[in-house]
């Protein structure tokens, strides 16, 4: 039998895993690790700035692609607890990644260490499985395992903690023998599915939700054809977004408290019955559920068990992958189409439509400084839909997800439950890295910019080009306007005067200076035939240099952005409303009178 060190093994395990590329920091806690990984080949690796960063990047990573599981390295103490931030986004959104860090000796673990610390225990709430591994001839069985965990079940994060001890130590290991386990993933009946059915062709106005268990199942297809076969509206989640081109007419409009179309509230408050697949009825989905579950039956297809009933009792509730479930229920609505037994919904889907060409938002303004508004549909003109979006949170979030437009799953791209700040550039790197030729567009507000911008050099040093448009209001401008509740304005300005960039008035860093500091590109907006010229440009810039290319978009201090506190039937609109098609001129539909 071959014999390596159990680090060169674990690497071994990566590469037969159909790992290919991996972020991370070296240290010397993790060296022999590094030493493995530069010895065996095979492994791309990016140098991430911040140990954190290379988590977001390792979950980016897995985002863009069906089969990927993004790897991000460090070494002991601080850099584990560092990475805590990308396991809890990853587990938050069932995103499987690999966390691997190094550790002191075995030997004194609890003595105190220079940065020896138990981030298995730390990191066990964050993740799937979190183990230190103390004997060597484990490692391959704990990779092993981790790789099984990590696609079993509902998708999700795992950490191993590999002490230098046990990384430098010999072990009896032959690749050539190494298989990955067989993934298990539940997997409805026929029976439950012909129940599922039944319920949905006894109503009169159904909707399917349609959430990211199906992307994360690679399972958009199905989903399609199973809503074309019955007729049935669609509303996609925000995890979901990008299951059905936003132009397919069966395509009902996102449903939120924030996330939301108008319309989209609307033709769920219409609806009297709703099958969830691979979704979790978050609360800024569902708002107070008085409102969203009065006067409905639901049926809920999860691939977690414990998930059904945990938000509220559902009529009928499938364990199931995503995709085992929808394979069924094509089959069924197939069967039922041929005999005629499926109810004609083409009245109730135009209905939809009808709201969607109706309830529109105005983004069409001249204003200087520039309204968000106008820059969502000036994006909407620049970027196409192969454009692959990249966000997390705040107000440039919220409102792109009310105006920008999404036609393939994979292509939006956001952290949804956790929504830390700092998490768009790293995850734009990563998505970058497993798109290479893709035209990839980050967003962000200029607080979430400022948290990792660092993070810029990895794509100036790497060559990872993507477009970052930069919506600057020097403002934590969902906090301000969550503020507005208990009327206060508090510890929410960032706005100051650069000594150094007066020009810029009271908005306070020059991201111009900083982000071409840091080897990239960058183009300042403030008027707003600006801004297509200047998306153009940025695309251009980032295919000849091949470094991110950041656009600033100078706003006005103050916009509220659509949204409601309590419920979905409740949305307060603080900006004019289209009402001529001059208003909203990238509408999906062109707008007509109500």
């Amino acid at each position: 039998m071959p014999r390596m060190t159990a680090a060169r093994a674990a690497v071994e395990i990566l590469k037969r895993e159909g790992v290919s590329n991996a972020f991370g920091v070296p240290g010397a806690a993790i060296n022999p690790f590094y030493a493995a990984l530069k010895a065996s080949g095979g492994v791309n690796h990016t140098l991430a700035r911040h140990v954190e960063g290379a988590s977001h990047m390792a979950e980016g990573y897995t985002r863009a692609k069906a089969g990927n599981i993004g790897v991000c390295i460090g070494t002991s103490g601080p850099a584990g607890t560092d990475m805590i931030t990308g396991l809890y986004s990853a587990i938050a959104d069932s995103i499987p990644i690999l966390c691997i860090t190094g550790q002191a000796p075995t030997a004194v673990l609890h003595k105190e260490d220079f940065q020896a610390v138990d981030i298995s225990s730390i990191a066990k709430p964050v993740t799937k499985a979190a183990t230190t591994v103390l004997e060597a001839a484990q490692v391959p069985g704990v990779f092993q395992q981790a790789f099984h965990l990590m696609r079993t079940g509902r998708p999700g994060p795992v950490l191993i903690d590999l002490p230098i001890d046990v990384q430098l130590t010999e072990i009896e290991f032959d690749p050539e023998l190494y298989e990955p386990i067989p993934v298990h993933k539940p997997a409805a009946s026929r029976k439950q599915i012909e129940r599922a059915v039944q319920m949905l062709n006894a109503s009169e106005r159904p909707v399917l939700v349609a959430g990211g268990g199906i992307i994360n199942a690679d399972a958009s297809e199905l989903l399609v054809e199973f809503a074309e076969l019955t007729g049935v509206p669609v509303i996609p989640t925000l995890m979901g977004w990008g299951i059905l081109p936003d132009d397919h007419e069966l395509n009902a409009g996102m449903v939120g408290l924030q996330t939301s179309h108008r319309y989209g509230n609307a033709n769920f408050l219409e609806s009297d019955f709703v099958l969830g697949i691979g979704n979790r009825w978050a609360n800024r989905h569902t708002g107070k559920l008085d409102v969203y579950t009065q006067g409905r039956t639901f049926v809920h297809v999860d691939i977690e068990p414990t998930q059904i009933g945990k938000i509220f009792a559902p009529d009928l509730g499938i364990a199931s992958d995503a995709k085992a479930a929808l394979e069924l229920f094509v089959e069924v609505a197939r069967e039922l189409k041929s005999a005629g037994q499926l109810k004609d919904r083409s009245v109730w889907a135009a209905s939809t439509q009808e709201r969607k060409a109706t309830l529109q938002r105005k983004t069409h303004f001249d204003n200087v400084p520039l309204k968000p508004q106008r820059v969502y549909e000036e994006m909407n003109r620049a970027f196409g839909p192969e454009t692959r979006y990249v966000t997390t949170i705040g107000l440039s979030q919220i409102a792109g997800a009310q105006m920008l437009h999404v036609y393939k799953p994979r292509h939006w791209i956001n952290c949804g439950q956790a929504g830390p700040l700092g998490w768009t550039i790293p995850a734009a790197l990563g998505v970058a890295t497993a798109d290479p030729e893709g035209t990839v567009v980050a967003l962000s507000g200029d607080y979430d910019f400022q948290f990792m911008l660092e993070e810029l050099a990895v794509g100036a040093q790497h060559r990872i080009p993507y477009v970052h448009v930069l919506v600057n209001n020097s403002y934590l401008g969902l906090i301000r306007q969550a503020q507005r509740n208990f009327d206060i304005d508090f510890q929410v300005n960032l706005e100051f005067e650069n000594l150094n960039s007066p020009e810029l008035g009271v908005y306070g860093v020059d991201h111009v200076k900083v982000v071409e500091g840091l080897g990239c590109k960058a183009i300042r907006v403030t008027e707003p035939d600006q801004l297509l010229p200047a998306f153009e440009e940025a695309k251009k810039l980032a295919a000849e240099f091949r470094v991110p290319v950041v656009v600033e978009a100078i706003l006005e201090r103050v916009t509220n952005i659509a949204m409601s506190g309590s419920d979905i039937a409740s949305v307060n609109e603080f900006e004019d409303l289209a009402t001529d098609p001059s208003h909203a001129p990238t509408a999906i539909r062109p707008l007509t009178a109500s």
